[in-house]
């Protein structure tokens, strides 16, 4: 039931047409995942989201056994069922979380001991709890847990998490059960570029259905991350999806579709909505600025969203008065703009265009003139 399919192969980058086939359907690559923690985009109700053109969701492990707990999701029918969502789903193992979020955490070979940051109770996850949890939750992706940490570091401590990543992996991989559900694994390793390549290798002999790439974007300069997606791509499969985590502006997204990579998920374009920030064709456009007061321009005259149908000047108005109806409209167009510039990204791979459609689309970004 899990299969990747190469469609097109870019003539001119290493930018690849795909698609990943689930249990909820297919997920037409390369495609932007929006973030859904607590098992919900926040603000944003299921038929809307679809609407954005939004193939796949993500869940957080992390979140979602702080509150409400996985035993009462599954037993309320699942992630889907709980949710409403109709779509694949993606859960990530909570590594991120636990390096992020968590008070008190400490590391050793078993698993993760931490207090949690909603009540501050002790809690556990290993990566064979970590597998229990997506499994339950009934999520059609489950992420092994990954150990992430700071960057930059220290080589001695990238390497020792690197090394258990990898052992945490096929721990993941040994306590998988639920065959309606497949893994990714992660490829760590900081920006040493032969830690990296050494993880992405040993991961890709262990045959899981999908790799990703964590512990990017978090500290390091957009340049750092795509020299580590150089060094570390070309030694994942061709013939399984490429998953991106934690990435994020529309500028990184096609650098990192240009490198080979299929997936992308970031809570950018909802936090930055719910603040006032909307994403165009010539850059962010900040709703709360007096600029727009009086503006009847739409944000983009050619983008479907029911934002779009309204003035800079009645969005501005939401956002100055606090009405929750200006967050949940712009975090829409925002998904919207992501989804829309990945269709157009998925064209130009089919058309050997993809070259021309990057160089266009940075141009502008880096001009931010609008007509």
């Amino acid at each position: 039931m899990f299969d990747y399919e190469l469609i097109h192969k870019d003539g001119l980058t290493s930018a690849r047409r795909g698609r990943f086939t689930t249990h909820h359907g297919a997920i037409e690559l390369p495609t932007f995942m929006p973030v859904g923690t607590r098992g919900t985009v926040k603000g944003v109700e299921i038929d809307p989201l679809l609407a954005t053109g939004t193939q796949v969701i993500l869940g957080n492990t992390y979140h979602l056994m702080t509150r409400p707990g996985e035993d009462i999701v599954r037993d309320l029918g699942g992630l889907h069922e709980f949710s409403g969502w109709p779509g694949p789903m993606l859960t990530d193992s909570g590594g991120f979380q636990l390096f992020s979020l968590a008070k008190l955490t400490r590391i050793t070979e078993q698993g993760a001991v931490f207090r949690s940051h909603v009540d501050g109770r002790l809690m556990e996850l290993s990566p064979e709890r970590s597998v229990e949890i997506q499994e339950a939750l009934g999520s059609d992706i489950a992420m092994v847990l990954d150990h992430v940490v700071a960057l930059p570091n220290e080589r001695t401590v990238l390497e020792d998490a690197m090394e258990r990543t990898i052992r945490w992996a096929r721990r993941c991989q040994e306590a998988h059960k639920r065959q309606d559900q497949t893994q990714f694994a992660i490829v760590q390793g900081g920006l040493e570029y032969d830690l990296r390549r050494r993880c992405a290798e040993e991961l890709a002999a262990m045959d899981f259905r999908g790799y990703a790439i964590g512990g990017l974007s978090v500290g390091e300069e957009p340049c750092q991350m795509y020299d580590c997606l150089d060094a570390t791509v070309p030694h994942l499969p061709d013939n399984k999806p490429r998953y991106l985590m934690g990435v994020g502006r529309p500028e990184d997204l096609l650098e990192g579709i240009k490198r080979g990579v299929d997936m992308f998920d970031c809570v950018m374009p909802s936090r930055n909505g719910r603040n006032a920030m909307a994403f165009t064709d010539f850059g962010p456009v900040r709703l709360r600025n007096a600029c727009h007061e009086r503006d009847r321009r739409p944000l983009e005259p050619d983008c479907p969203c029911p934002a779009c149908r309204r003035s800079r000047g009645y969005l501005h108005h939401l956002f100055q008065t606090n009405e929750m109806l200006g967050p949940i409209l712009l975090t829409i167009h925002n998904i919207t703009y992501y989804q829309r510039l990945m269709a157009r990204a998925r064209h130009a791979i089919e058309q050997d265009s993809f070259l021309e459609f990057y160089t266009e689309r940075m141009n502008h970004w880096q001009a931010g003139n609008e007509p």
